[in-house]
C-alpha cells in the first residue's frame, strides 16, 4: 500500500496512464535548442530519477526511516542546464537540484548519483560529501561545494568565486582551482530573490558588468511562483531584473526540457563566451508542497494545486518523447517502473548503513584537515614599486606595522590578496593598507563596492579558486550586516564537507572601543559575541603593533596550511598610539625588522612576572592594564599580565599555566558584561575546579555614546587600579583570617 501511494503522491503516472500530457509550453525545436533525440532521453532519466528519489525520501521520512523530505519535484528542468554546463563549471545549487546533480553525475564515470543521494536522505556517515551532517547536494569531483537550506546566502561567494575565475586568468594564475575559461553556476528560488543577500550579491555582479570588468557568472532563478505558502506576483522577477544594467536577462520554461536547454545554452554562449554576468530566469513548478511536513491545501485551493500538477515538468518531457517517436506511453510507463525499482532498492539498502555515533565524529570535520604544505610562489612587484626599506628599519606604529605584516605575505605568496572599501588608493580609512597598490598592483589590492556581504561573499569564492583572500571590513559593527557569510558559509563549508572543502581566509576587521573624535557605537563597537558563537573559526586580537606583525604571520600560516577561517581584529585605538606610559616614550612602536618570528596559535603573551596579581586581557585592556601596572606596582602589588591574543578559541591551558603562583586574578574586559569573553574565562576555572580569587572589570551592557560620556561606560584605568587593589586586600585579610 505504502508503494501505490509513494508511485502516485506527484499525479505523474496517473496522468501519464491516463494520457493526460500538456500542451506544448513551447515552439521551441530539438534543432533549435541544439539538442538531439539521445539528450531529451538522457534528461528524461535524470529528472525520473530525481523524482522517484524525492517519493521515497518521503516515504522514509512517513515511516521515521528518512529525515530529510524537500525535494526537486516540478524543478526537474534544472537537469538542462547541467547537460549545457560543463563539469568544471563550478555550481552552488539550491536544495531543489537533484536532476541538475544526477544528469551532471552521468558525466563522470564512476559516479553512483543514486546511491549517493540515497545516503544522504537517511543521514547515513557513508555519506560522501556530509558524512551524514545534513542532506546537502554536493560533491568535490563535480565542482558542487555544498550548500544547506539556502536562502541567497551562497550568492556573493558564487560572484566571488567567479570574479576569481577572471582575476586568476589576468593574473596567469596556474595553481587555480578552476579553469580560466570555466563559468559559475548559482541556483536559487523566486521567493529568495527577495532576501537582501540576494538583491546585494546581484546588484554586485551588474555593477561589475556595467564596469565592463568580466564576471563569467550565471544566475539561475527557478521561479515556482511561491515560497513556502507567500505567492510571488506574477511578472516580478522579469520585472525586476529584466533590464539591469550590466546584467543579461534570459527567460526559459524549464517545465519543458527542449525550453531549459535553449536558454540554457544561450546562458553558457553570453557567461563562456563574453564572460558578462547572465540571470537566467528559469519557469518551474512546485510539486507536493514545501516539505513532507507542509501540508499545501491549508493555503492552496485543489483546483490551483492541479494546474501545478498538469504541468509536471515528466508530463512535458514525455510529451516530447513521444512526439519525437523516441518513446511510446507504454515504453516511458516501463522506464519509470524500472526506475522506480531501482531506487527504492537503494533507498532501503540505504537505511541499513552506519549513521554518526559519537560527538566526536560529528565535530570531526569543524576544523579542515591539514593540507600538504605547497611551494610558495612569491608575488611581483609593480615596476615602481615604493620603497620601504627605511619604514622597516624604523619604529613604527600599530596601523604600519600591519600594513608592513601584509606586504611581506604578499610579496611571500602570490596567492595573497587584499580588497575591501577604500583598501586601495586610500590605503585604509586608518592607513593599515597603505602603499600595498602602488606595491602589488589593483589587481592583487582593490576597492570594492559598500556591502558587507559581498566583501565576504568576495573572499569565500576567491578561496573556492586558489587565492588566500584577505578582505577588510571597515569597522567591527559593520559586519553585523554580513555575519552569516561567516557564520553560514564559510565556516560551515568544512564541516558540511567532512574536510573536502575548506575556505581558507584571514578578514581584516578595524574595531573595538576608545577611538576618541569619531564616536557612537557604530565605530566603537565593543562586543565580539558573534565570533565566539561560531564554530571552528579563529579570532585573533593584536594588543600591540609587534604582536599584530607576529599574529599576523601566524593567521595566515592558519590559513593556508590548515584552512582556517581567520578574524583578525585591529583594535582602532590603538593603531596610531606609539607611547605607554609617558610622552616620547615609543614603547607602543616597533621596527619591522627586529620583529622575529610568529605568535603561535593557543598561545599566551606574558608581561611581566608579578606574583601579587594577574591580569588576564587582551587588546586595548593589555594597554591599560600596563599603564595600571605602574601604579599598582607604586602602591606595592606585583603584577604579570596575560595577553591572550586568541579569543577564540581561548588559550585556556596557556592561560591557565600562566598564572604561575597567583592566586589573585582580576579578568580586564573590555567588551560586554554579557557575551564577552571573561564569561567564557571564568567558566574555564570552575570547570577545572581551581582555587582562585576572581574578579573581572568589562564594559557596561549598553551601546557607546559619543564624546567623553563613552568613558562612563568603558573600562578604565582606574577601574583596573581600583578592582586590582579591592582584590588584593580583600585576599590578603582572607589569608590573616
Amino acid at each position: 500500500m505504502a508503494g501505490a501511494i509513494a508511485a502516485s503522491a506527484d499525479g505523474f503516472l496517473d496522468r501519464l496512464k491516463a494520457g493526460r500530457l500538456p500542451a506544448s509550453a513551447s515552439a521551441v525545436t530539438l534543432d533549435q535548442a541544439g539538442m538531439t533525440v539521445r539528450d531529451l532521453a538522457a534528461l528524461f532519466e535524470s529528472q525520473l530519477i530525481s523524482r522517484r528519489l524525492d517519493l521515497e525520501a518521503r516515504r522514509l521520512g512517513a515511516e521515521k526511516r528518512g529525515f530529510y523530505s524537500i525535494g526537486s519535484s516540478g524543478h526537474e528542468g534544472n537537469a538542462a542546464v547541467a547537460r549545457t554546463f560543463r563539469v568544471d563549471d563550478m555550481a552552488f545549487l539550491h536544495y531543489r537540484s537533484g536532476a541538475f546533480y544526477i544528469e551532471r553525475a552521468a558525466k563522470v564515470p564512476g559516479e553512483t548519483p543514486v546511491w549517493n543521494m540515497a545516503l544522504s536522505f537517511v543521514a547515513s556517515s557513508e555519506d560522501p560529501i556530509s558524512g551524514g551532517r545534513h542532506k546537502v547536494i554536493g560533491s568535490k569531483p563535480l565542482f558542487i561545494p555544498p550548500q544547506t537550506s539556502t536562502i541567497a546566502s551562497h550568492l556573493p561567494k558564487a560572484m566571488g568565486t567567479a570574479f576569481s575565475i577572471a582575476l586568476a586568468r589576468t593574473q596567469k594564475k596556474h595553481d587555480a582551482e578552476l579553469p580560466h575559461d570555466s563559468v559559475v553556476l548559482c541556483s536559487f528560488g523566486d521567493a529568495s530573490a527577495n532576501h537582501s543577500t540576494a538583491v546585494g550579491a546581484i546588484n554586485a555582479a551588474a555593477h561589475t558588468g556595467y564596469r565592463g570588468l568580466p564576471l563569467p557568472l550565471v544566475f539561475i532563478c527557478e521561479d515556482n511562483g511561491i515560497g513556502i505558502s507567500v505567492k510571488t506576483p506574477e511578472g516580478w522577477i522579469a520585472a525586476n531584473y529584466g533590464n539591469r544594467p550590466g546584467l543579461r536577462y534570459i527567460y526559459g520554461d524549464a517545465r519543458d526540457p527542449v525550453d531549459a536547454m535553449r536558454a540554457a545554452r544561450e546562458a553558457e554562449r553570453c557567461a563562456r563566451g563574453s564572460r558578462k554576468p547572465v540571470f537566467l530566469h528559469l519557469r518551474t513548478v512546485r510539486l507536493m508542497g514545501h516539505a513532507g511536513s507542509d501540508l499545501e491545501s491549508g493555503y492552496r485551493d485543489r483546483a490551483e494545486i492541479d494546474s501545478e500538477a498538469d504541468q509536471d515538468p515528466l508530463l512535458h518531457g514525455a510529451r516530447r518523447l513521444i512526439e519525437t517517436g523516441a518513446m511510446s506511453l507504454e515504453d516511458i510507463e516501463a522506464l519509470y517502473t524500472d526506475i522506480s525499482g531501482r531506487v527504492r532498492r537503494a533507498m532501503e539498502l540505504a537505511t541499513t548503513r552506519p549513521k554518526l555515533t559519537s560527538a566526536s565524529a560529528v565535530t570531526q570535520s569543524l576544523t579542515p584537515p591539514h593540507r600538504p604544505r605547497r611551494s610558495l610562489r612569491p608575488g611581483r612587484l609593480q615596476p615602481k614599486a615604493p620603497d620601504e626599506t627605511r619604514a622597516k628599519s624604523e619604529p613604527q606604529h600599530m596601523s604600519r606595522l600591519i600594513s608592513l605584516a601584509l606586504a611581506e605575505q604578499m610579496e611571500r605568496d602570490a596567492n595573497v590578496v587584499v580588497f575591501g572599501e577604500d583598501v586601495g588608493k586610500k590605503g585604509g580609512v586608518y592607513g593599515a593598507s597603505v602603499k600595498l597598490q602602488p606595491k602589488f598592483g589593483p589587481a592583487r589590492v582593490f576597492d570594492s563596492i559598500l556591502d558587507e556581504q559581498s566583501i565576504l561573499g568576495m573572499g569565500i569564492g576567491l578561496a573556492h579558486n586558489g587565492f588566500l583572500p584577505v578582505p577588510e571590513i571597515q569597522f567591527l559593527a559593520y559586519v553585523h550586516n554580513a555575519e552569516d557569510q561567516l557564520r553560514g558559509e564559510a565556516a560551515s563549508l568544512s564541516f558540511f564537507s567532512k574536510g573536502q572543502y575548506a575556505n581558507s581566509m584571514v578578514v581584516r576587521i578595524a574595531g573595538l572601543a576608545y577611538q576618541k573624535g569619531f564616536g557612537g557605537h557604530f565605530h566603537n563597537d565593543n562586543s565580539v559575541a558573534v565570533f565566539r558563537d561560531i564554530p571552528g573559526i579563529v579570532l585573533a586580537c593584536p594588543s600591540s603593533g609587534a604582536e599584530a606583525v607576529k599574529m599576523m604571520r601566524e593567521a595566515f600560516r592558519l590559513a593556508r596550511e590548515e584552512g582556517r577561517v581567520v578574524v583578525f581584529l585591529e583594535p582602532i585605538a590603538l593603531y596610531g598610539t606609539k607611547d605607554l606610559h609617558d610622552d616620547g616614550d615609543g614603547k607602543m612602536t616597533a621596527v619591522f625588522n627586529d620583529i622575529e618570528g610568529s605568535a603561535a596559535f593557543d598561545t599566551i603573551n606574558a608581561i611581566g612576572d608579578g606574583e601579587d596579581l594577574a591580569i588576564i586581557t587582551y587588546g586595548n585592556g593589555t594597554y591599560l592594564s600596563q599603564r595600571a601596572s605602574k601604579t599598582l606596582a607604586q602602591n606595592g602589588v606585583k603584577v604579570r599580565i596575560i595577553d591572550l591574543r586568541w579569543l577564540t578559541p581561548l588559550p585556556i591551558d596557556s592561560m591557565i599555566d600562566a598564572l604561575g603562583p597567583c592566586k589573585n586574578v582580576l579578568i580586564v574586559d573590555e567588551c560586554r558584561k554579557t557575551g564577552s569573553p571573561s564569561e567564557e574565562i571564568i567558566t574555564a576555572f570552575s570547570d577545572r575546579n581551581l582555587t582562585l580569587n576572581i574578579s573581572r572589570v568589562t564594559g557596561l551592557d549598553t551601546f557607546i555614546p559619543l564624546g567623553p560620556a563613552a568613558n562612563e561606560v568603558l573600562v578604565s584605568e582606574n577601574n583596573i587600579v581600583e578592582a586590582a587593589m579591592a582584590l588584593t586586600c580583600a585576599a590578603k585579610k582572607k589569608a590573616a583570617e
